[in-house]
């Protein structure tokens, strides 16, 4: 008896530790859109060149999510995820001291690549960790960091940008991932190995039409929200003619509302299924961005943000949850191809927002082109379930 609590003790310690590390993580991912107005304003660029830094950093991470975890496959995930914050940590500060564009923009994209290692090797060591019975809370739980992330980190990453510079963000991020590196270390379990990725886990999951599936329903999702969040701070200050603190608290709000999905989706998610939560959320992002043009000033449009943020990152913690129950074995291959289509979307959000920016001269046209990419993942998303209850049946 002594001996299972101190495992569910260890275990406990081991989620709250991956979970600051998911904070720190979605903290530095999301920092560009949060310190835009000042970024350009510093580095004498235009918005559309700040969107390429988010698109550049979406293109590393997609491509290195995958290529990464086959390199490191056999590594030991302690020692692993610390490295990948102690490196996140340096890239952060170089990011800070960085003199110009030129130099930050390469800086960040090497940055980033611990993003594709972290999130996804965190949620298939809790995978191998968890009981089976417990193992899709436990991964839904260690992403609400980046709920945690866009409620606290982001408004307060926003606000220091706009008062104190964006180099002073990129500071608190660097010291906070070498907060999470010690974390990781102390509390983690020695010897977490999932297994090992083969080219034949790769085989069977480019074989299965259903696996695919769902990892571009991620895609999808991410290139629709990525559409628009990351412009949201320069389109607050253009359009509604917002303050830094407004465009702080309305990153509060958005974030508050995400924790609140988050946590609302980790308390449900073992009485619906994980494809089910990922279809609901998907409606109410598509909803919020059909209700748009209704957002005339600043207070209707964070109604109309409620449905998206409810569910934006929700419907990645369930994304994940689904991965990990369709195939448990082959879930290091599945978390690493779905953070590069998360990835990867973020790319194609952003470089297709700088491009309807540059091309149209407004923010006019980005919702319209988020509705479009969020109502195809919602089209997959529910072939998908179709598919997976009738493979179920048979």
């Amino acid at each position: 008896m002594a001996e299972t609590r101190t495992h569910e003790g260890s275990l406990q310690a081991t989620r709250w530790a991956l979970l600051l590390g998911n904070f720190f993580i979605g903290c530095g991912v999301m920092v560009i859109n949060g310190t835009l107005n000042n970024l350009v304003h510093d580095l004498g660029i235009t918005v559309a060149q700040g969107g390429h830094l988010i698109a550049v950093g979406g293109v590393m991470m997609g491509v290195g999510a995958p290529v990464l975890a086959s390199l490191f496959t056999r590594v030991d995930r302690r020692w692993l995820l610390a490295l990948a914050m102690i490196w996140y940590a340096v890239g952060h500060l170089l990011c800070a001291l960085a003199t110009g564009y030129e130099g930050l923009l390469p800086v960040r994209a090497l940055t980033v690549l611990s993003a594709a290692v972290f999130t996804p090797q965190a949620a298939a060591a809790m995978g191998f960790l968890a009981p089976p019975n417990q193992r899709a809370r436990a991964i839904t739980f260690v992403f609400l960091g980046w709920a945690l992330a866009s409620v606290m980190g982001v408004p307060i990453t926003s606000w220091i940008g706009e008062r104190l510079g964006w180099r002073a963000a990129m500071g608190m991020i660097s010291a906070g991932a070498l907060l999470s590196a010690v974390l990781v270390l102390w509390h983690m379990p020695k010897s977490v190995r999932p297994p090992a990725l083969t080219m034949q886990s790769w085989l069977r999951v480019a074989r299965s039409p259903l696996l695919i599936a769902v990892v571009l329903v991620s895609c999808f999702q991410s290139a629709g929200q990525t559409t628009v969040m990351a412009f949201i701070a320069p389109y607050l200050k253009e359009v509604h003619q917002a303050s830094p603190e407004q465009i702080s608290l309305a990153f509060a709000f958005f974030g508050a509302m995400a924790f609140i999905g988050n946590v609302i989706l980790n308390q449900v998610i073992h009485r619906i299924s994980p494809g089910q939560a990922v279809s609901i959320t998907l409606g109410l992002i598509v909803f919020s961005m059909a209700l748009w043009p209704l957002a005339g000033s600043l207070g209707t449009l964070l109604l109309v943000f409620m449905p998206w943020s409810l569910s934006g990152f929700a419907t990645n913690a369930a994304q994940q949850a689904r991965l990990g129950a369709l195939s448990p074995t082959l879930a290091p291959a599945l978390m690493a191809l779905n953070t590069s289509a998360i990835y990867s979307g973020h790319a194609l959000g952003a470089g297709g927002g700088s491009w309807l920016i540059a091309h149209f001269g407004n923010f006019d046209k980005l919702h319209w082109v988020s509705m479009a990419w969020v109502s195809a993942a919602l089209l997959l998303s529910l072939w998908a379930g179709r598919v997976q209850r009738m493979v179920a049946r048979q």
